[in-house]
């Protein structure tokens, strides 16, 4: 599986509108330059995600791709006695519908309230979906690193999604080890931080009205480490002005970001999205630079801690 993969949401919905073929394009970039795995979620545009991973699928029948969707955020109201069997399955065999496909490659249960992973009935209710063979792996897709370690304590949970960045540091310290000793796998998920670990963004940057950059600034529609991983748009910036030092030559401030989550061993892959053919290629490309020196990881950490750690760290 590729160390760099493709995150869906931007081609589903909430980061302003993207037609089908642009969509598709970038779909087709990144799996040129070697992205073999995908992550979606059955809310990402009500299913267009989904839908428009299968139909490049149906047109790309030589691609050979890993395909981990979400499922829960589509109860109404989002709360922890809705995940019961019956409302996953019905979930599930609407993504195999809208992935067309037999089996799920990797089901996540996304980003449920904290009560949930206290909860065994819901993870035997994934573990008889796989006796089944509607899914093939399941994990978890979460917000707090609390949350992470309690879904460690649940022997089937094979992966962990989390938000980890330049600008959300704390999952490198205990989870990242349990994980590994339990031999988890890590998606590190918004990891530009919604485009601010692009280098692209001013003070001035503007945002559609359907893009979540505009409505979710402050947690409206749902929690805000989400959106520019949850530090203030100002002092992002400011962050990345003493960050663009350490871009090495060659490289964009977008690889730079994604090379040094990959420095970490634990990380089994990250996600960045993706809204046209060349954001995909050249976050793919991340994966053949050289790793971070230490002297760079340290300026990164220095960075954090003095600029964005005191916004965010205790936080999630």
């Amino acid at each position: 599986m590729s160390e760099v993969g493709f995150g869906a949401w931007a081609i589903g919905a909430d980061w302003g509108r993207v037609d089908d073929d642009t969509a598709l394009g970038a779909l087709a970039a990144g799996i040129e330059a070697g992205v073999t795995f995908v992550d979606t979620a059955d809310v990402y545009g009500d299913g267009r995600s989904e839908r428009l991973i299968a139909r490049f699928r149906r047109e790309r029948p030589d691609a050979h791709l890993v395909v981990a969707t979400k499922a829960g955020r589509r109860l109404d109201p989002h709360v922890a006695e809705g995940y019961t069997a019956e409302s996953l399955e019905r979930f599930v065999d609407r993504s195999l519908a809208n992935l067309e496909v037999d089996a799920l490659d990797l089901l996540q249960l996304h980003c449920p309230p904290t009560a949930v992973y206290d909860d065994p009935s819901v993870f035997a209710a994934l573990d008889d979906l796989v006796q089944r063979g509607k899914i093939l792996h399941h994990g978890v897709s979460v917000e707090l690193v609390d949350e992470a370690m309690r879904a460690l304590e649940h022997p089937t949970v094979e992966t962990v999604q989390i938000i980890f960045n330049l600008f959300r540091q704390r999952p490198a310290d205990a989870f990242f080890t349990r994980a590994a000793a339990r031999d988890v796998g890590i998606i590190a998920r918004v990891p530009l931080a919604s485009g601010l670990l692009t280098g692209k963004m001013s003070a001035d940057t503007s945002f559609a009205p359907d893009d979540h950059r505009s409505f979710n600034r402050h947690g409206e529609a749902f929690d805000v480490g989400e959106t520019f991983a949850g530090v203030p748009l100002e002092v992002g910036l400011a962050a990345v002005e003493e960050l663009r030092r350490l871009v090495p030559d060659g490289a964009t401030m977008a690889q730079f970001a994604l090379r040094w989550i990959l420095a970490f061993p634990e990380v089994s892959v990250v996600i960045p999205g993706a809204r046209s053919a060349e954001q995909a290629a050249g976050n793919a490309r991340a994966s053949v630079l050289d790793a971070p020196s230490e002297a760079t990881m340290a300026a990164a950490a220095e960075v954090y801690e003095r600029c964005v750690k005191p916004h965010v760290h205790d936080r999630w």
